[in-house]
């Protein structure tokens, strides 16, 4: 919080994060939806509004329970933008590869919370395997 309030009050926007699994999956042991016991959903909420007092402009929820991030969209004033968060924030972001098939492909498994509409995982990875057999190098290895 002092870092946000430090930055905030030297001019630069801070888009803050609550929680992040996929970019942190190792530290949570893998893309699950965190902060479902009461005390991490306290801690969660406790911790989006210091983010907001200390002066960032928005709010990032990721892979946190659908209520819990209606809950934080309805208690702060900045707009919160959600991640495998539900419906209820202010925004919501889709990650391309997920869209596109390509995250089980890439972590060996996608996360329950991501929505694909596309299956072209096996179609990038076979042309991916064409280019690589035509290097005259030969093939990479993976």
């Amino acid at each position: 919080m002092d870092t946000v309030a430090h930055l905030t009050s030297a001019g630069i926007p801070v888009m803050a994060t609550s929680v992040s699994p996929r970019s942190r999956s190792n530290a949570f042991g893998g893309m699950k939806v965190q902060a479902r016991s009461a005390g991490d959903r306290e801690r969660l909420l406790a911790d989006a509004h210091a983010l907001q007092d200390a002066g960032a402009f928005s709010l990032v929820l990721e892979g946190i329970p659908r209520d819990l991030a209606a809950q934080v969209s309805r208690e702060l004033t900045i707009p919160t933008i959600g991640i495998g968060a539900g419906p209820d924030c202010d925004a919501q972001v889709l990650v391309i590869h997920d869209l596109l098939g390509i995250t089980g492909h890439i972590r060996g498994v996608a996360p329950k919370f991501v929505k694909t509409y596309a299956d072209l995982g096996d179609t990038i990875v076979s042309a991916a395997a064409r280019v690589c057999r035509r290097c005259p190098r030969g093939p990479v290895p993976r």
